[in-house]
Formats: C-alpha cells, sequence, structure tokens
C-alpha cells in the first residue's frame, strides 16, 4: 500500500513529501479546530460556525486573482510564498480571543489558503505534463488521504487531554506543517513566469463560457464531498437503526479505498476524450450511492449496515472517477500558461459547492428523510450525464486567442 503512494524519483516526489507534511497538520488540526476555539480561544459554538462561513465567503474568489498572480510571476515561488504565508495565519490563531479577531484572522488563513492551492495547482502542470501529470496528482490525493488520517490519530493525543497547552501544540504543528511545505516545495523545478498580457483581458478565464459551465457541472458533483463529513453523521444517528461507530466505518472505507485504487482509476483516465466517456459513471454511481443510503433507513440493525457499507463502496468508486475526470478535463481544458487562474476559477466552483450544500443537504436529506435523497440522486445523475458532452463541447471551442496570448 505504501509503494502505491510513493511516486518515482524527481518533482512527483517532492510534492508528495509536501502533501504529506501539510495534510499532517491539517488533519490534525481540522480534529482538534471546534474543541479549540469554543475552550481555548472563548467563541461560542454559533461565533465558531458563523466565522468561518464569513471567512469562506470572504476567500471564495481569491483563487483567481492569485492563480493569475501565480502565472505572471512563476507557480513554485508563488505557491512556496503563499503557504508560508497561510502558516503565518495558522499561528494567528493563537492570538485570537474575540468573535472579531477569529473573522480576520480565518479570512486571512482561507484566502492564502485558496491563492496556494491554486498556485499549486500550476506548478504541477508546469512541472509535469502527460500522464506524469495524472499519475502524480492520483499519488497526491491518495497522500492527502493518509496525511489527514495521520494527523487525526496524531491529534487524539491532545483531545484526550483537552488541556489548553495540549490544544495550542496542535496550531503549532499546523502552522509549521505549512511552512515545512513551502520549503520542500522551493525543490521543484521553476515554472518560467508567462508575460504579460497586450491588449487582451488579463483574467481570460472570466470570459470563457464553456470552461465556466463544466466548472458549473463539476461543482454540482462535488457535492459528494459533503455527504460523509455533513450528512451521514446526522442521517445514521436519526433515520437509521445502526450503531453511530457505523460513521468511522465509512469513513475508514473511503479512505482506504482511495490510497488503494485511486492512482489505478486515474490512469484509466488519461484524456479528455476518454474522461468524457467515464465521467457519467461516476455520476450514475454517487446517484446510486443515494439511493441505497436512503435504503438504510428505518431497517433492522444488519439490514441497515449492509445498505450504509453498499453505499459508501458505490459513493468512493463515484467520488474517485470523477475525481481522476476532473483532473484530466480541467488541466487539459485550461491554456497553458494560465494554469494558474484557471485551476483557481475550476477550485471556485468545488468551494462554492461545498459552502452551499451543507445546508441544503441537511434541508432536503435530514428534514426530509427518505425522499429527500432523491434531490442529491437526480443532482447527480444529471450533472453526470451533462459533463461530458459540455466537455466535449469545450474542448472543440477553445477560443484561439486564449491558447495564443500571453498571460
Amino acid at each position: 500500500m505504501l509503494k502505491q503512494m510513493i511516486p518515482e524519483p524527481g518533482p512527483g516526489r517532492v510534492l508528495a513529501l509536501a502533501t504529506l507534511l501539510l495534510t499532517m497538520g491539517q488533519g490534525a488540526f481540522m480534529t482538534c479546530s471546534a474543541l479549540y476555539f469554543t475552550t481555548v480561544a472563548g467563541l461560542s459554538v454559533t461565533e465558531w460556525g458563523t466565522g468561518l462561513t464569513i471567512a469562506a465567503g470572504v476567500g471564495l474568489f481569491a483563487g483567481v486573482p492569485l492563480g493569475h498572480l501565480a502565472d505572471r510571476k512563476g507557480a513554485r515561488g508563488t505557491t512556496a510564498l503563499l503557504l508560508a504565508l497561510n502558516g503565518v495565519a495558522a499561528a494567528g490563531y493563537l492570538l485570537v480571543d474575540s468573535f472579531t479577531q477569529f473573522v480576520l484572522v480565518a479570512s486571512a488563513f482561507i484566502v492564502m489558503e485558496r491563492g496556494s492551492r491554486s498556485a499549486l495547482q500550476a506548478a504541477v502542470a508546469g512541472t509535469l505534463n502527460g500522464d506524469e501529470l495524472v499519475a502524480t496528482r492520483a499519488y497526491l490525493r491518495s497522500i492527502t488521504n493518509a496525511g489527514v488520517a495521520v494527523g487525526a490519530a496524531l491529534a487524539s493525543v491532545s483531545l484526550h487531554s483537552g488541556s489548553a497547552p495540549a490544544l495550542r501544540a496542535v496550531v503549532v504543528l499546523d502552522a509549521l506543517s505549512f511552512l515545512a511545505s513551502a520549503m520542500v516545495l522551493t525543490a521543484l523545478p521553476p515554472v518560467p513566469p508567462t508575460p504579460a498580457a497586450g491588449s487582451g483581458h488579463r483574467l481570460s478565464v472570466l470570459r470563457d463560457r464553456p470552461f465556466a459551465v463544466v466548472t458549473a457541472l463539476s461543482a454540482v458533483l462535488s457535492v459528494h464531498a459533503v455527504l460523509l463529513e455533513v450528512v451521514l453523521p446526522l442521517w445514521i444517528a436519526r433515520h437509521t437503526s445502526a450503531p453511530r461507530w457505523m460513521v468511522t466505518v465509512l469513513f475508514l472505507i473511503n479512505t482506504a479505498c482511495v490510497v488503494v485504487f485511486q492512482v489505478r482509476i486515474a490512469k484509466g483516465v488519461p484524456d479528455v476524450p476518454r474522461a468524457v466517456r467515464v465521467v457519467k459513471l461516476a455520476g450514475w454511481a454517487l446517484a446510486a450511492s443515494c439511493l441505497l443510503f436512503a435504503a438504510s433507513s428505518a431497517h433492522a440493525v444488519l439490514l441497515s449496515v449492509m445498505f450504509l457499507v453498499g453505499a459508501a463502496a458505490l459513493h468512493v468508486y463515484g467520488e474517485m472517477v470523477f475525481s481522476a475526470a476532473a483532473w484530466t478535463i480541467g488541466f487539459s481544458l485550461a491554456p497553458p500558461h494560465r494554469q494558474g487562474q484557471y485551476q483557481g476559477f475550476f477550485f471556485t466552483g468545488y468551494a462554492l459547492a461545498v459552502m452551499v450544500a451543507p445546508a441544503l443537504l441537511t434541508t432536503t436529506v435530514i428534514e426530509g428523510g427518505v425522499i429527500g435523497w432523491l434531490v442529491p440522486a437526480v443532482l447527480f445523475a444529471a450533472a453526470g450525464l451533462a459533463l461530458g458532452p459540455v466537455t466535449a463541447w469545450a474542448a472543440r471551442n477553445r477560443p484561439a486567442d486564449l491558447l495564443t496570448a500571453g498571460g
């Protein structure tokens, strides 16, 4: 299993190490953040949730301009700088003792996070190409899941203690993980900056309508990310006879499958034509998983558990196929000299989806019960069916100025 997560020596291995360091810190912080802010920082649960929502809104559109900055100034250096600033913002959480301070620091954190993700994707695209690009992106996703799991395990010590020093130590670990990741990424080959545009529009992605439609449909499919994290814990507790520890089982199934199978699946989606053919499978699999999750309601314990496990397997299959197709589509439709702003725009769709989805899905599924699962099921199936033809249309209609103009 470990061998499957280690790319060949070279830029891929540098990216893998940087990703492992970063996700370990983030996994630890995510595990302890609620307890830290509500006990050490003194925020109420409402203040914490409201502050996160405000910060997410502030950072929502940071990806495009900061991705454009990476295109213009060089993706490697910009990524390292933004990650380092992300670490400084993370350390700022140690000083938070009011709602206003939390909103300011969290907003800075998320802006840097959005920007560093866009810049990193530009660095990946500028350093690798072809099959190597798709395979490395899959390796990184496997490592992300493993890193988050390791970080969460490390944080369990602080959770068990519950003391202020132990929780502050997790914040320090998170900040250091950003700084360490930034240092590691400086070992990547430099990505040459693109020249300034002449009379063209600087943020040309904002005029690229086919890419905007592709991004919107991808955002709908990205709603799947919220199911395990937000919806299923509530669904299992309120609507099934399954034991609550099944939430942990489903997370383990998801993590293990991504670590073991994501690279293999990604290698089967090397180009846009293949992505166009397989993306509908992702939509159908995610839709079917919703129906099985719905079927887990009001059954005997064994049946409920069986439906939940089957649904989780379909869910993670759809997730992996969609991820592989989305990487190929997002990178291939972006002009090589504008990867930063295009990846920033593509990720903005994902960020918007996961910001809106919790309220949508808790209302339809948790409050609506079994019938409520039809909403995400229909959305996934429709988006999966539409994304293939729309991607093919976008590939046929790449604006000539986007492919030839400067950044």
